[in-house]
């Protein structure tokens, strides 16, 4: 089981593979992950937590089923936002959250993208 920070490195990593997205700081202690101008991915802050903030249409019922799942705030669940959490010692599902981060950036990079960079 990786640690949150090594958890936060490969979803970090995982979500910069996707054409023309980029690492961004909005606001002080918040990483995301934007393709255009949009965000697609919140990856949260430091500290024995990991968070991670995605769009997904397709999936929202199946993620909001899931135990470590919250809405998003700002009102932001109403559009299909979710926040998967994890304390200390959780189990970090990867690989669902990999696929998490690519319907996300597929859902954001369809408006923030011209078709030929998607």
């Amino acid at each position: 089981m990786p640690t949150p920070s090594v958890a936060r490195k490969q979803l970090r990593a995982h979500a910069l593979k996707h054409p023309e997205a980029w690492a961004d700081e909005p606001w002080p202690g918040d990483h995301v992950i934007k393709v255009g101008k949009k965000i697609f991915a919140f990856l949260g802050g430091e500290g024995p937590e990991v968070s991670v903030g995605v769009k997904l249409p397709r999936s929202v019922l199946f993620a909001r089923a899931q135990p470590f799942v919250t809405k998003m705030g700002y009102g932001m669940d109403k559009s299909g936002w979710v926040a998967a959490r994890f304390g200390k010692g959780d189990k970090v599902p990867l690989a669902l959250l990999r696929s998490w981060i690519d319907e996300s950036y597929e859902t954001v990079a369809a408006t923030a993208l011209p078709k030929r960079k998607r």
